[in-house]
């Protein structure tokens, strides 16, 4: 297929980008410093736009099957993130300009500020507190995907992102916001970005999320 990637640069964007090329996809990848992405392939293309702006994309997403998203905004105590939301509209309207309308983005487990109760002592209170402002704006963006009847979206919600190999392993999957045991409480707290990578590839074939905000871990 052809996709164009947001968040090429990052770290699971990179992951991304090579597994759709290993896989035979043609890749557009769009970002803000063509010079931070160093893999070259004849079926990758790297492209500078403002991912906030509607005319900037529009002319990289014509064509494309699909967009999928690995952006991701640094916390921010005292102003509040809204990338998310800011991108993700640039985005949709993009897309409606261009007549495309599948996008594959993911948040984070516990987006939903209620959603943690279950977690550990550890991540309940230290760790979801210091990222709140960036799950606060993944949950805005969320939401707002929500309202858009005509876009096929599907967002993806991994827990704590780590920088281990790729696995084979299957993939524990929930329509929530976090991936529960039979107790309701959380399986794990970690997964591989390129595991994450894996499953949002493997949408591009499978309609099962369509419309839908997945939480997924590996077994």
């Amino acid at each position: 297929m052809k996709i164009a990637v947001l968040g090429a640069t990052g770290q699971t964007g990179l992951q991304l980008v090579n597994q759709a090329l290993q896989q035979g996809h043609s890749v557009t990848a769009i970002v803000r410093n063509p010079g931070k992405l160093t893999v070259t392939h004849e079926n990758l293309k790297v492209v500078e736009a403002d991912i906030f702006s509607e005319d900037s994309l529009k002319p990289h997403f014509k064509g494309q099957d699909a967009v999928l998203s690995c952006l991701g905004f640094p916390i921010s105590f005292f102003y509040g993130v809204t990338g998310y939301t800011q991108s993700m509209k640039a985005a949709l309207n993009a897309m409606r300009e261009v007549k495309i309308n599948r996008i594959i983005t993911m948040t984070s487990w516990y987006t939903d500020p209620n959603s943690g109760t279950n977690s550990s002592y550890l991540i309940r209170f230290m760790l979801l507190p210091m990222i709140r402002s960036v799950l606060n704006n993944m949950y805005e963006m969320e939401n707002f995907l929500k309202q858009n009847e005509d876009i096929n979206w599907t967002v993806v919600r991994p827990p704590g992102l780590k920088n281990i190999p790729t696995t084979a392993n299957e993939f524990l999957t929930h329509e929530g916001y976090y991936v529960p045991d039979e107790n309701g409480l959380p399986i794990g707290q970690s997964v591989s970005r390129g595991d994450v990578a894996r499953f949002m590839l493997s949408l591009l074939s499978n309609n099962a999320w369509m419309k839908k905000a997945v939480a997924i871990i590996t077994k």
